[in-house]
């Protein structure tokens, strides 16, 4: 961290636009450099250096620029990144997204540490390993989240995906080891904000949870450090606490179009659809952070959460995050229109990490065998369901009618749950059995013969 003695200082302030400030005369100045912005008076506010032309920066003021003398007012520049200070002091604690408190505490104390990281470095990952359990049966039971995994979850605008991604976070759990969420939100809405606040409280109020929630209404720039502020207190809460660390980001799409709206103020050439060409790896810098390391006890895990405009999967911030990430949750529309929580489209959905997570020593030895088995018969529902609309239903066979029957009865029992509903996984993968125990022996081809005798389905092939 910089000193004061070696910061920079600038006083000849040639304009002021909106948030932005354009000072002149400067030397050595980078693009995202912290700025500090001194008043005469002694107030300080805080900004970010979005461009260099020669002698000329462009500052944007994060608290904005209002009462803004130019000719009583001097720009600090430190000479690297925004800092933030990282520990166990920030658990209980509520900030803004740039680790401000909205909680009435004072600052949070701890080591400083610029908040730009970098990826794990591959030699030293362990594979992600073992479950990290959010009390959500489709999850926990198709889509197994696993330990330094990050598995995003796709949404259309409309769908209940702040919702989803505040159960989860309210509800996970690491087997009994020491465990915590950082739940950073992006360009909420004030109501949405009061939302997270409110069904996290009791995970916070516990020491639990670090809440870091950037509103639609404050400054763009501010969208940019709030993942990157979250995953660095998440690395040394991992990494030097040896907590397992759940990152919840919502809404990675806010957080794309601030990136494009700060990339059209620097003056850069505009990739698809008007986002910068660095997009992919800007994505990749934030979801490669995750992990865990050889040797060491903690792991980060990162849950993105994204709308896609108009629900259009090839759009660009979830298709490069597909290319990034270890599978995805898919919410449904038809699912949300059928009254179903959470809509989870369970054949669009998968978690590709899930085999390292799940099964003998870590969930239960008949949880793959299970989830595999209750894939393909929605899958052979789905099949029939659209030979329905083909021929009639009245022309299915019987064995296609029982498949419509479990897909009716594995939404209503295993998928359909409360909002603040956590259940145990092993009542998830009861569930799953009494499901499947609706079909005939010889359709469950995918599960042993000794598991189906050890639940009571041996009579059936008789």
């Amino acid at each position: 961290m910089n000193t004061a003695a070696q910061w920079m200082r600038y006083t000849d302030i040639r304009e002021v636009h909106g948030p932005l400030l354009v000072v002149a005369g400067v030397e050595g100045v980078g693009w995202d450099e912290s700025v500090r912005i001194r008043f005469d008076d002694g107030t300080i506010r805080n900004g970010l250096v979005l461009e260099v032309d020669g002698d000329l920066a462009v500052v944007q003021v994060l608290e904005g620029t209002a009462g803004v003398d130019p000719a009583a007012t001097a720009l600090e520049f430190t000479g690297g990144p925004v800092h933030v200070a990282v520990g166990e002091g920030w658990l209980g604690r509520v900030c803004n997204g740039r680790g401000v408190p909205l909680d009435g505490g004072p600052p949070v104390p701890g080591r400083l540490e610029p908040i730009t990281g970098s990826p794990l470095n591959p030699v030293r990952r362990d594979p992600p390993a073992d479950p990290v359990l959010t009390g959500v049966s489709v999850v926990d039971v198709l889509a197994t989240l696993v330990r330094g995994q990050k598995l995003p979850v796709f949404s259309m605008p409309g769908l209940p995906h702040l919702r989803l991604a505040c159960q989860i976070a309210a509800q996970a759990t690491a087997g009994g080891e020491p465990f915590c969420v950082i739940f950073a939100g992006m360009g909420l809405t004030h109501a949405d904000a009061a939302y997270a606040r409110d069904a996290l409280e009791e995970r916070s109020a516990a020491g639990e949870l670090v809440l870091l929630l950037n509103l639609a209404d404050d400054p763009v720039i501010e969208r940019l450090l709030s993942p990157r502020l979250a995953l660095t207190i998440a690395e040394r809460l991992a990494f030097e606490s040896g907590r397992h660390v759940l990152v919840v980001l919502t809404d990675m799409t806010n957080y794309a179009d601030a990136l494009r709206e700060v990339s059209a103020a620097r003056g850069e050439f505009p990739g698809r659809r008007a986002y910068p060409g660095y997009l992919y790896s800007d994505l990749a810098s934030l979801y490669e952070r995750c992990g865990r390391i050889i040797g060491q006890p903690g792991s980060v895990t990162i849950v993105p959460v994204l709308t896609m405009p108009g629900g259009d999967i090839t759009h660009p911030v979830p298709d490069l995050t597909g290319y990034i990430t270890e599978g995805q949750l898919i919410l449904s529309a038809e699912q949300h229109a059928r009254g179903v929580y959470p809509p989870v489209d369970v054949l669009s959905s998968l978690s590709r990490l899930m085999r390292n997570g799940a099964g003998a020593h870590r969930t239960r030895a008949d949880h793959l065998p299970l989830a595999a088995q209750l894939l393909a018969v929605l899958a052979h529902a789905r099949q029939s369901r659209e030979l329905a609309e083909l021929i009639g239903p009245d022309a299915l066979g019987d064995l296609d009618r029982a498949h419509l029957e479990v897909e009716e009865t594995f939404a209503a029992e295993l998928m359909r749950q409360g909002f603040d509903e956590s259940r145990p996984l092993e009542d998830s993968l009861d569930r799953a059995w009494r499901v499947l125990a609706r079909l005939p022996r010889g359709a469950l081809t995918m599960l042993p013969g000794e598991l189906l005798d050890a639940h009571g389905l041996a009579a059936e092939s008789e």
